[in-house]
Parts: structure tokens; C-alpha cells; sequence
């Protein structure tokens, strides 16, 4: 049985294209590759909240940062800054 080659992979895009539209295409190509990789996560053995872990450190670095910075209310209704409105 031979390999897939160039002829076949343009004869499947084409009918993908005239099926789901030009505008649907990318929303498929990623879901497809979301469902790929966790596929091969879960038989890989990792889990989503080893990969939150890492990407934990920065967003609670920035929260920290933010706490730390006081806010003042302005005193005056002649201190706040007022935006025209359109």
C-alpha cells in the first residue's frame, strides 16, 4: 500500500475547503491540534496542571507587583481627569 503523497493531501484540502468554508478552516486546524496534543499528553503521561505549574510563576509575580502599588482616589471632582465624549 503506498504513502499518501502531494496529489492525494491537494484532493483532501480541496474537499475541506468546498465542505467547511474558507472561514471555518482555521478554527479546525486548531481545535485538530489542541485534540493531537493533549492526546499525546495524556499518553505521554503529563497533565494539564503540571504544565499550569510552570506558568504560574509570572502571573503571581505580576499580582504581587500590583498589590503592592497603592491607588489614590482623586480628592476633588476637579482632579479627576475626564475623557470628552465622542
Amino acid at each position: 500500500m503506498p504513502g499518501i503523497g502531494i496529489p492525494e493531501l491537494i484532493i483532501v484540502l480541496v474537499i475541506l475547503l468546498v465542505i467547511f468554508g474558507p472561514k471555518r478552516l482555521p478554527g479546525l486546524g486548531r481545535s485538530l491540534g489542541s485534540g493531537m496534543r493533549e492526546f499525546k499528553d495524556s499518553i505521554s503521561g503529563r497533565s494539564k496542571d503540571e504544565d499550569d505549574d510552570e506558568d504560574d510563576v509570572q502571573p503571581r509575580a505580576i499580582e504581587q507587583r500590583a498589590a503592592s502599588t497603592t491607588v489614590t482616589e482623586p480628592r476633588t471632582a476637579d482632579d479627576r481627569i475626564t475623557e470628552p465624549r465622542a
